[in-house]
């Protein structure tokens, strides 16, 4: 049977997406057999990370519908072979979703695959419930910042006591993934910091992910930056699918870098 993750977060625009297709890809590169759903129907965006938007034809919902096959609405990625995605539909309503339906996709799903990451949509209405409903383990992508950390302490809430683990007596493994950590703006006051946030949300950390101008960049060409060899970002997002994997990784990029004059006046995150 498959392991359920579910990839959420409280506030919109902290890069649970990114992170969704990076942990996907990073899966699939170790040699796991993962599928992505993207639940954020209306919206979706997954596939423009993958790179995979002009190969969509059927959807999750069309799937829950009886309007297509899992088959048909599987999209293999073009960079692993072991990775797939099931798009959101762009034109229907959340309420489109349903529990059984989820729960007869997931069943299907874990058939054949290791892993399943639910892409949840931010926030805590239907369409982040019924991504985690299920989840065996669940990622909590947040920013360093008061609004996001907050946020995600309501999603802790929700895991604790809206999912299918919480009700049958059990709990829903906790993973945080810090993004966009810049150690230089903590180092002056400006970011919370990784003790910070831990304190406050007191998840074991899977994760940091240094702000870097390479997510952006990954993100514009459809390619989702762990394949983006040599840069920060894609070096945090592999440690991380180590730590994912039960495999201990020494933290990287919690302290500034001591650069030189030269670096300082060209250089910059990659």
């Amino acid at each position: 049977m498959a392991k359920i993750i579910v990839i959420t977060s409280g506030k919109g625009g902290v890069g649970k997406t990114t992170s969704c297709a990076s942990l996907g890809s990073g899966l699939a590169l170790r040699g796991y057999k993962t599928v992505m759903i993207d639940f954020d129907v209306g919206l979706r965006n997954l596939d423009l990370v993958l790179g995979c938007e002009r190969r969509v034809v059927y959807d999750l919902v069309n799937v829950i519908q009886g309007e297509a096959s899992l088959h048909q609405a599987l999209i293999r990625d073009k960079r692993a072979d072991d990775l797939f995605m099931l798009p959101a539909s762009q034109t229907r309503d959340k309420d489109a979703l349903t529990l059984e339906g989820v729960d007869q996709v997931i069943q299907a799903l874990s058939i054949d695959f290791d892993y399943i990451l639910c892409d949840s949509p931010a926030g805590i209405e239907r369409g982040a419930q019924l991504a985690m409903y299920f989840a065996d383990e669940a990622v909590l992508v947040t920013n360093p910042e008061v609004s996001s950390v907050r946020d995600t302490d309501r999603i802790i809430g929700l895991l604790q006591a809206k999912t299918q683990a919480a009700k049958n007596g059990g709990k829903v493994k906790e993973h945080l993934l810090l993004t966009r950590y810049n150690s230089q703006r903590v180092a002056e006051g400006e970011m919370l910091s990784l003790e910070d946030v831990q304190d406050i949300l007191s998840v074991p950390l899977m994760g940091l992910i240094p702000e870097s101008e390479s997510v952006l960049k990954a993100s514009n060409k459809g390619v989702p930056v762990i394949h983006e060899e040599g840069s920060d970002a894609s070096i945090a997002y592999k440690d991380a699918v180590s730590r994912l994997l039960g495999e201990e990784v020494p933290l990287k990029f919690v302290e500034p870098e001591k650069t030189g004059f030269l670096n300082r006046m060209f250089g910059g995150r990659k």
